[in-house]
């Protein structure tokens, strides 16, 4: 015979039937599919891979194999013909080893912020050293000199008053050496602070050299990649960024980049030092630092990684039945061998 408490609550589903179906029964919680990293001792610990849809945050400091597994997921991802996103925050993204570890750069968008384009069209920024071919030359202006080179002859002219002034003043006429040289005592010049325009108020807020300008030119971008649609996994690089910065991100940023990844169903990855995306993040993996390994005394072959599962959700079936003995408990770590080029088959 059924129980008191069971008979009890078949009596109120039943009159509750038609305002609210199965009202004392939890709805069962969505299963993502998933994709698989590279690493086998990562899959078997996520049981099968990166959720699909959603935000993975990878944590960890420098050298902790972030940017490895990253760059080994995305690798599986072009394998299979999928277009994905690189957000380069810091412009430390190499394509040397991303296209080592089998990435297909064709197939990957590269967005590299903090740059300013000079009036050639060529970013200002000291690390970006390709080759000129990789550059989209400036049109030949047309003018009277040259048959198709130079400017105009009225901008030729273009400070030349002050440049001869400038050679007729008397400090500007040096003196002869049996002369004595008087000292001048330059004037005191008063500065009066002016107010901003809006065209100085926009350069200043894409200053490259400011940690905030990257974040928020890199998250204006992100917001939108995911937007738009088309990319089956999306990186935001912003491992090197300061904690104390990428914590100013608001949560609401986060939240629309969940809802926007769903939508999508496009796999979001966030390489971070620290936690940001919180409650918005499906899966939380925090990479622990590396250490050396000891195949050889002399020669360097490699760096043991470590990760643990901090935040994960939807890991399993619910289930209604509960079982009289514990469960066993799920593995929440993972540790896996990195190998040099140079060490060769071991």
């Amino acid at each position: 015979m059924p129980s008191t408490s069971s008979l009890l609550r078949t009596q109120i589903e039943a009159a509750l039937a038609d305002r609210i179906p199965s009202a004392l029964t939890p709805p069962p919680r969505p299963l993502r599919p998933v994709i698989a990293t590279g690493v086998p001792e990562i899959d078997t610990v996520l049981e099968g891979g990166l959720p699909l849809g959603a935000i993975t945050e990878i944590v960890g400091l420098e050298s902790s194999g972030r940017t490895s597994v990253a760059f080994s997921f995305i690798a599986q991802m072009t394998k299979a013909e999928k277009v994905c996103a690189w957000v380069d925050v810091s412009s430390t993204f190499h394509p040397e080893p991303a296209a080592a570890s089998g990435v297909d750069l064709a197939r990957l968008l590269w967005v590299r912020c903090g740059m300013q384009a000079t009036p050639d069209r060529r970013p200002s920024h000291p690390a970006f050293t390709l080759p000129e071919r990789y550059f989209v030359r400036s049109p030949i202006k047309k003018g009277l000199h040259g048959g198709g080179c130079g400017g105009h002859p009225r901008n030729e002219v273009k400070g030349l008053p002050e440049a001869v002034s400038g050679l007729l003043r008397p400090e500007a006429i040096a003196p002869r050496c049996a002369e004595p040289q008087r000292r001048m005592r330059a004037d005191r010049k008063i500065f009066t602070p002016q107010p901003l325009s809006t065209a100085t108020r926009s350069n200043m807020r894409i200053n490259p050299t400011k940690p905030w300008s990257r974040i928020e030119q890199a998250l204006r971008v992100t917001d939108l990649l995911l937007q738009a649609g088309g990319f089956s996994a999306i990186v935001l690089d912003m491992a090197s960024i300061a904690p104390e910065h990428a914590s100013r991100v608001p949560l609401a940023t986060w939240f629309r980049y969940r809802a926007a990844a769903e939508r999508t169903q496009a796999v979001f990855l966030l390489l971070t030092q620290h936690s940001c995306a919180k409650s918005s993040g499906e899966l939380l993996l925090r990479f622990r630092p590396g250490e050396a390994r000891d195949d050889e005394t002399t020669v360097f072959t490699g760096i043991e990684h470590r990760l643990q599962v901090e935040r994960r959700r939807f890991a399993q079936e619910p289930k209604n039945v509960v079982p009289l003995r514990k469960p066993p408990q799920s593995v929440n770590a993972a540790q896996w061998k990195s190998q040099t080029t140079w060490a060769g088959a071991r």
